[in-house]
């Protein structure tokens, strides 16, 4: 595993907007190289905003984005293209092409950005899902997957060009426990085998304690981040109310567990 303190990317000032709705006001952060990175924080706080804007589906309203040096959001043509290729995403329900085997889906982004002989793609492809554990799984259509494969299986995609850096959005999300920590643990082994620097966006906190180097927590009301740093000292440290609450799971001051059960008196 290959981890630094030098910044891979470099969120500068960045504010994101949908018109003159405004989710996201004025943050800055940087993702060090090798390292796994989280975006955090209550529902509609603007996690998968950021992460859109970072993987260049979105221009910002202000601000820049530098991806291993470059600036996604003014870069064009050819350039965006390359900067583009260093990146992999996994979107959060996978967004497999259902018409296509899984061996196909992983193959597709060497098919389109590069000039390999076949057998190389093919042969590349299974490499890919032989890292994920579904090289027995390549000939299988999505519709045959688990919820759990199909995310090993966009991971897979994710990782076909070697790209530096990997973005996952909500992986944990509609899994159960088990097949979740499987995938953290999966994460965690990639991160260290292959040096690719993670970013993250998820709320699930048995996922962020287990797998995160450090993360950013968003907040909805100000707009901004509200804490930047490693979450295990976050969570007992931090001098932020809305912090402490989030990693205990605390409504209104009361543990969830005591708010759950008295709803159900």
């Amino acid at each position: 595993m290959v981890r630094t303190n030098e910044n891979i990317i470099n969120v500068q000032n960045l504010t994101c907007a949908y018109g003159d709705a405004v989710i996201i006001d004025d943050i800055s952060f940087g993702v060090r190289q090798g390292e796994i990175f989280v975006i955090l924080g209550g529902s509609g706080c603007g996690k998968s905003t950021v992460l859109k804007h970072m993987i260049g589906l979105y221009p910002p309203a202000a601000g820049e984005i530098f991806i291993d040096g470059d600036d996604i959001g003014s870069a064009y043509g050819r350039k965006r293209l390359d900067i583009l290729q260093r990146i992999g995403v996994m979107y959060q329900m996978g967004a497999l092409f259902g018409s296509m085997t899984l061996l196909e889906n992983v193959r597709l982004p060497l098919e389109e950005f590069t000039s390999m002989p076949r057998e190389a793609m093919d042969y590349t492809a299974r490499m890919k899902l032989s890292l994920v554990g579904l090289e027995a799984s390549a000939d299988k259509m999505p519709s045959e997957l688990s919820g759990g494969m199909l995310k090993r299986g966009a991971i897979a995609r994710a990782m076909a060009l070697d790209p530096k850096i990997l973005f996952l959005d909500e992986p944990s999300a509609g899994l159960d426990p088990i097949t979740s920590a499987e995938l953290d643990e999966l994460i965690r082994s990639l991160s260290r085998s292959l040096g690719v620097t993670f970013v993250i966006v998820t709320h699930e906190l048995q996922s962020i304690f287990s797998i995160a180097d450090r993360v950013i927590m968003l907040d909805k009301s100000t707009r901004g981040i509200i804490a930047e740093g490693d979450p295990r000292i976050l969570s007992e440290e931090s001098e932020h109310q809305l912090v402490r609450r989030f990693f205990h799971r605390e409504v209104e001051g009361k543990p969830m567990e005591q708010t759950v059960a008295t709803e159900n008196i």
